[in-house]
Order: structure tokens, then C-alpha cells, then sequence
């Protein structure tokens, strides 16, 4: 443990105050990189859910220490994290092309809660390292996972395209890259006037081409309105 600390581990005003200024420093700082990319839960939600984490690990302790109630103070922050997957669940949503979207979001609000919990029961090394970490890896970590996802063997194409002939030629095309097709989902689609289709491709590629590369051929074909990576 740090000795810096050792002055505001007990219950004083110093201390809360010092909590609850952490607790909505940490929130916000992993919220705002959720806020920059435009995530349906960002900076004041997770500021408020750590400050509301906090908060809860502070009613316990005071309950315990200055009211002397007979009740276990990890009871009300059990309840915190149990709850925080309610919230969680209504940032992931499923698209039309069976994409999961907010996986990230959520789990980034649960460790949020946790560093409430954290900085809320004094232990503030483990609250602002957690943060730390956090925020590693939603800043530096994401462009080692877009990296490998840009060299993943094996990935999905979602296709938009006019007429059965398009898509012939897009299996031609695979075919001469010896990329290989898993599995194909086709759809057809009535907009008003314009009668277009779609097919999923689950494919593998080989070590001789990468994602984009073939991406940006396939968006060569005459008749494509949309291609993109599930």
C-alpha cells in the first residue's frame, strides 16, 4: 500500500471528499473515450456510475462505523454489481446483420462500477491503477485488436448488390484469390422500386492477400451498392 494514502483510509470528511473527487475523475476519464467514439453510454454516464458506486461503498462503511449497524458492508456493493448488468444490457444491440455493438461499452461500465466500489471502500491504489489499465485498453489496446482482425484468416462480408450476375462475379473474383468460401447467407430485399439483394460471406483468406486488399477489389464490381466487414 502506498503511504500517501494512509491519512484518508478512514472514514473522515478529508477522505470522502477525496473518494468522491476520484470517483468522478476515474468515471469520466474511461467515459470520454467512449464519448469520443460516439458510444451510446460516454462521459457523464459513467461518471455517474462510478459516483454512484462510490457512494454506495461509503453508505456501507457509514452504516457499519458511525451508525453501528450490525450489517455486513460488501452487501449493498454485491447489490452494485449485479445491478450494473440492467445498464450494461441496454447498451449491446444486435443490427439487422447480426452485428453485437456495445460489448465494450458495457464492460467499460461494469469495471466502472468496480472502481467506484474501489475508490468508495479507500482503496485507492487499486481504483486509479484499474483506470489506468482501463483506459490502456481502450486507447492503446483496440489498435492491436483491429490490427489482428485486419489479418484474421477467417472473417464475414455483408454484400449489397443489383442483380444474381454481381454476385457471380464476386465468387469468380474469390475464387482466382484462392480465398475460400465457409459458408453464404443470401437475402432479397423490395424497396419501393428498386429490387436489390444482400449475401453474407463467411470466408478464409489465404496468407497471399490481406482484408482490405480484397475488399477493395470485390468494390470494383459493377453493381454493388455496400460491402463491409461484420
Amino acid at each position: 500500500m502506498l503511504a500517501v494514502f494512509d491519512g484518508v483510509r478512514e472514514l473522515t470528511m478529508a477522505s470522502i471528499c477525496l473518494r468522491i473527487c476520484l470517483a468522478a475523475v476515474c468515471g469520466g476519464a474511461i467515459g470520454i473515450e467512449r464519448e469520443y467514439k460516439r458510444r451510446p453510454a460516454g462521459f457523464r454516464t459513467h461518471i455517474l456510475i462510478c459516483l454512484g458506486a462510490a457512494m454506495t461503498m461509503l453508505t456501507s462503511q457509514y452504516l457499519f462505523q458511525v451508525m453501528h449497524y450490525s450489517t455486513d458492508i460488501a452487501r449493498l456493493g454485491a447489490q452494485v454489481v449485479a445491478g450494473i448488468g440492467f445498464i450494461g444490457a441496454g447498451t449491446i444491440v444486435v443490427t439487422r446483420r447480426q452485428k453485437v455493438k456495445g460489448l465494450t461499452t458495457a464492460a467499460g461500465l461494469w469495471a466502472s462500477a468496480i472502481v467506484g466500489l474501489a475508490l468508495g471502500a479507500g482503496f485507492y491504489e487499486g481504483g486509479i491503477l484499474t483506470t489506468v489499465l482501463i483506459l490502456l485498453a481502450e486507447l492503446v489496446f483496440s489498435r492491436l485488436e483491429y490490427w489482428l482482425l485486419s489479418v484474421a484468416p477467417e472473417v464475414h462480408l455483408y454484400i449489397e448488390y443489383e442483380e444474381k450476375p454481381c454476385l457471380d462475379e464476386i465468387l469468380v473474383l474469390l475464387r482466382e484469390k484462392n480465398v475460400k468460401i465457409l459458408n453464404m447467407e443470401l437475402t432479397r430485399s423490395v424497396d419501393g422500386q428498386h429490387n436489390h439483394a444482400s449475401a453474407i460471406l463467411f470466408v478464409r483468406l489465404n496468407k497471399r492477400i490481406r482484408l482490405q486488399e480484397l475488399m477493395g477489389q470485390i468494390s470494383k464490381v459493377q453493381g454493388i451498392f455496400r460491402l463491409e466487414e461484420l
